[in-house]
């Protein structure tokens, strides 16, 4: 028997085992999702929310014995489509519970196209989606629009799929077939931008699919992952989307065939479930371990069908790898919160430094320590490594590695007006500087920090960026000094000390990105970005996003000057130039603080610093009292009151502090939460009357605390958001700590310790460290960041983390690094969490 047919058999085998016991009915809940057991079909319980386009989060989605494994079940306009390809919009939803029903309407408005897709749920654990057409595939659009459901490649690679019974596997590298195409031929993307260039063909790569039949296994020899997809009258084809792009998922599709109405496309889909599935107990911990003074206490994730154990155990491994139960103590139950049931243990009694780990039932973590300085490191990685790999501008090496070139060398040009730009930026009717559309603008390429995982300067990100340095600087003074800088050479190499404070160099770096565009462009930039969206997406060195040549118009595509210095490339960065005094004002407090920072290291740089943050501040000011009220109004405020204060420390002068306070306290009667860490930054430049007057505040903000333990198993505020929710833990232990520095009557260290907690594994889904901190055991494996094509992550990276899905699931993916929501470090949050680190470990040390 030859091994195709062995593969067959097998396969056949287990997805006959697996599918003997009876399937439960899948049957809508309250949250109106179907439901049974190890099985979750939601129908556009998230919707795409336009940001972005397609965010692998929408559409008819399955979570699958606990992880989200399929998405995007939609009519599409394309085989495998990219983040910028289309997507309907949804314009009703009708949940018919009598009916086991849920029926969506969806419309393409550029083509006048309406589809409808009901999904009922059947008997079997089966459901049925049919496409309802009222007219008929618009003619543009045929042999374009299908059914498309999407399958996350990271669960299904390596696994077998039967395609009418004849077996392959699905392969963990992308090789597979395409075609070209005549552009005219393609569907049209977001604002008619374009994901890849051409290079003068005047052509599109069209994938061709895998395999096409009308009956499809997905991983048919796994039975958690196995997905059966019919449909008798249409030919089913499955695609592999990183064709395309790195972070395309495996697509199923039907085409709906022209010239007809009604129901056009009927699938039936079977999810198999494991007969008596339970999800496994997610015993949440700190990765970094404890200190022996410190509470330790276990949040154990348990599935609602699971009855929660009396007790668990802690271990002690020895010298000789033996382990040896030390501690058995009672499971406490918290209660529901979402979907999964909290219960907590508590080893605080356990205080012998060693290593460790916890048993709750068959459920083992992995070694973690106790231990009197586990925090000691716990943002090294950050500065050492993260910060500067970001540094734009530089080249940087780390050992054998260069980790990148020097990008734009070839500068910034000017966005022309009127642009909607697709990462949410635009430029106005005009460019509010004295230079052209598209027009070359110099000097505007040095310093800055790559805002995240792409290669772009945010200039609010990089204002809050130095703003966090000079924080940290000035309240904690950290010396540490492994990093070599040289702006003359542009050149930075990791592990390598220079004699000069690292954080020092930092600042200095990212200060001469923004005065130089305060003092060429007369104001703050919005942002630096991409001109094109075909090197937006890109990943690799960001020395080879562009040619390092000046664009020139002058100049054919991909034609070379004679000198070699300008290009005909259209690859150059724009810079969006638009006037927002409410970033002016931002930045004036922002120069007000590095200039303070840079005073003796680099006074040249920290006088002009102060220079440009007096007169953005006066600009501004006048500016946005010329507005319309309202307008840019909070956030102006916001700033003004930061700018004041720093103005302030900067230059004594009285002026500044009576304006802070004057717009201090109605801000805090607003909002105390959001407010308080700006006016505990002022303690130290003020008498102790003010302090006084802040007491009933943090009195307040202690009350707070006391209602996040009532409103979640682990007492921090969990983001609901379609960003994760780390930068509000930092944000929540930085104002605990600080708090308990001035008033430690009224708010208690033991507080920040629920930050840190969370941060380093104790939260929902899994139990990884969300910081890739070089004091975790086991850090999460995957991030989003530059290199995020290598399935890998750069040290020192603070993911967004557990990223809530409606109406009822976190998760936080391991294993595909793509979903920018969740696993995206940003230069701003992995600042703030510099500051954290530094100030928890001030009160560890007390």
């Amino acid at each position: 028997m030859n091994m195709k047919r062995v593969l067959f058999f097998s396969a056949l085998a287990i997805l006959t085992a697996c599918n003997c016991s009876e399937q439960k009915n899948l049957t809508l809940n309250d949250l109106e999702y179907f439901e049974t057991q190890g099985l979750n079909v939601l129908v556009y319980s998230n919707t795409y929310n336009g940001g972005f386009n397609d965010e692998k989060n929408s559409g008819i989605e399955l979570i699958h014995h606990g992880v989200r494994t399929v998405t995007g079940g939609a009519v599409r306009l394309s085989n495998t489509p990219e983040q910028w390809d289309l997507v309907p919009q949804m314009t009703d939803r009708v949940v018919d519970k009598e009916n086991n029903t849920i029926e969506v309407t969806l419309r393409y408005p550029d083509y006048d196209f309406d589809s409808r897709v009901l999904v009922k749920g059947l008997e079997g654990g089966e459901v049925e989606i049919s496409v309802i057409l009222d007219k008929p595939v618009p003619e543009e659009l045929i042999g374009d629009a299908g059914f498309n459901l999407e399958f996350l490649p990271a669960q299904y690679w390596g696994k077998t799929y039967l395609m009418d019974g004849n077996p392959s596997i699905l392969s963990r590298y992308v090789v597979s077939n395409t075609i070209t195409r005549p552009n005219s031929e393609k569907i049209k993307q977001y604002k008619g931008y374009h994901t890849a260039d051409d290079r003068g063909t005047g052509r599109y790569i069209d994938p061709q699919p895998l395999a096409t039949g009308h009956t499809l296994v997905m991983a048919s020899d796994t039975p958690e992952r196995s997905v059966k997809i019919t449909s008798p009258e249409a030919e089913v084809s499955l695609y592999d989307g990183r064709l395309l792009a790195q972070n395309g998922w495996f697509v199923v599709r039907s085409v709906l065939p022209a010239g007809k109405t009604g129901t056009v496309l009927s699938w039936k889909l079977q999810g198999n479930v494991i007969d008596g599935w339970v999800r496994e107990p997610n015993i949440g911990f700190s990765q970094v371990g404890y200190r022996p003074s410190q509470d330790k206490v276990a949040v154990i994730e348990l599935d609602k069908k699971d009855k929660p154990l009396a007790k668990a155990s802690l271990y002690q491994v020895g010298e000789d790898g033996k382990a040896s139960e030390v501690f058995t103590g009672k499971i406490v139950s918290w209660g529901d919160y979402y979907k999964y049931h909290y219960v907590k243990y508590d080893f605080s009694a356990v205080t012998t430094p060693g290593v460790y780990y916890i048993q709750y039932g068959d459920v083992k973590t992995n070694h973690f320590v106790i231990e009197e300085h586990v925090y000691d490191k716990i943002t090294d990685a950050t500065s050492d490594i993260w910060i500067p790999i970001h540094m734009d501008h530089m080249f940087v090496n780390e050992a054998y590695r260069v980790w990148h070139g020097q990008p734009f060398r070839d500068g910034y040009l000017q966005a022309p007006p009127s642009t909607d730009h697709f990462d949410l930026h635009s430029q106005g009717p005009t460019t509010d500087t004295r230079y052209k559309a598209l027009e070359h603008i110099p000097g505007l390429n040095i310093g800055g920090f790559f805002d995240a995982g792409d290669f772009d300067i945010e200039t609010g990100s990089n204002i809050g960026v130095v703003q966090n340095l000079v924080q940290t600087w000035e309240n904690f003074k950290p010396e540490r000094d492994q990093t070599f800088v040289s702006q003359e050479q542009r050149y930075v190499d990791l592990h390598r000390p220079d004699g000069t404070p690292d954080i020092l160099q930092y600042i200095e770096h990212g200060t001469l990105q923004l005065v130089a565009q305060a003092e060429i462009l007369g104001h703050m930039a919005q942002t630096l970005s991409n001109g094109v969206l075909d090197n937006y997406h890109h990943l690799g060195d960001a020395a080879s996003m562009t040619d390092g040549l000046v664009y020139n118009p002058k100049l054919g595509p991909y034609e070379v000057s004679a000198d070699g210095r300008t290009s005909g490339v259209k690859d150059d960065l724009w810079a969006f130039t638009s006037r927002n005094p409410g970033l002016d004002l931002r930045a004036a407090t922002m120069f007000a603080a590095a200039s303070r920072a840079l005073e003796g290291y680099n006074d040249d740089l920290a006088k002009r610093a102060l220079t440009q943050s007096k007169r953005l501040l006066k600009e501004a000011t006048d500016l946005l009292a010329a507005q319309s009220s309202g307008r840019n109004g909070r956030g102006g405020g916001g700033a003004d009151m930061g700018t004041n204060l720093q103005l302030y420390i900067t230059t004594g002068e009285q002026q500044y502090i009576d304006r802070f306070q004057e717009s201090l306290w109605p801000a805090l009667d607003r909002n105390v939460s959001g407010n308080l860490l700006t006016a505990m930054n002022a303690i130290p430049v003020m008498d102790e009357a003010y302090k006084e007057k802040l007491r009933p505040y943090v009195v307040q903000y202690q009350e707070y605390i006391d209602e996040l333990e009532q409103d979640n198993p682990y007492g921090v505020p969990i983001g609901l958001g379609n960003w994760a929710g780390s930068g509000g833990v930092v944000s929540f232990g930085t104002t605990v700590c600080y708090a308990n520095e001035y008033f430690p009557d009224i708010v208690d260290a033991r507080h920040a310790f629920k930050a840190t907690d969370w941060l380093f594994g104790c939260h929902p889904y899994h139990n990884y460290s969300l910081v890739a901190t070089a004091a975790a055991a086991r850090p999460k494996a995957v991030f989003y960041g530059n290199n995020r094509a290598d399935f890998s992550f750069i040290p020192g990276n603070v993911a967004p983390g557990l990223l809530f899905r409606q109406p009822d699931h976190f998760e936080n993916y391991d294993d595909w690094p793509f979903l920018w929501g969740q696993n995206e470090g940003t230069i701003g949050g992995n600042t703030s969490y510099l500051i954290f680190g530094s100030a928890f470990r001030n009160i560890v040390i007390k």
